[in-house]
């Protein structure tokens, strides 16, 4: 069974920093495309960084610059490295691994609150 499991999320004031973690089991973050997704409270979900297993980034305009993702094979993880966190970041933040074929798995979710 494929889990993916957020930790990290929480209320952070503008200009802070957070980090998010993503635990994976049942699959291995070598081989799959991962990523972050968001959704903020009457928006669509929107792509925050995604990362082919071919080492391939892609960042959303609105975090490039701010936000890091990276990928750690040993203990089968990902995180995401947000800085410089502003308002408008403010949504629930996804963990997903995007298989070459077939449906990406998503994980539960955490909350990012920027505010002060």
């Amino acid at each position: 069974q494929v889990q993916l499991v957020e930790s990290g999320g929480g209320l952070v004031q503008p200009g802070g920093s957070l980090r998010l973690s993503c635990a994976v089991s049942g699959i291995t973050v070598a081989d799959y495309a991962m990523g972050w997704s968001r959704q903020a409270p009457g928006k669509q979900r929107e792509l925050v960084v995604r990362l082919s297993s071919f080492g391939t980034i892609k960042y959303g305009e609105s975090v490039e610059g701010r936000f890091t993702i990276s990928k750690d094979i040993s203990s089968n993880t990902v995180a995401l490295q947000m800085n410089s966190l502003k308002p408008e970041d403010t949504a629930v933040y996804y963990c997903f691994a995007d298989p070459a074929y077939g449906n990406p798995y998503w994980g539960q979710g955490t909350q990012v609150t920027v505010s002060l």
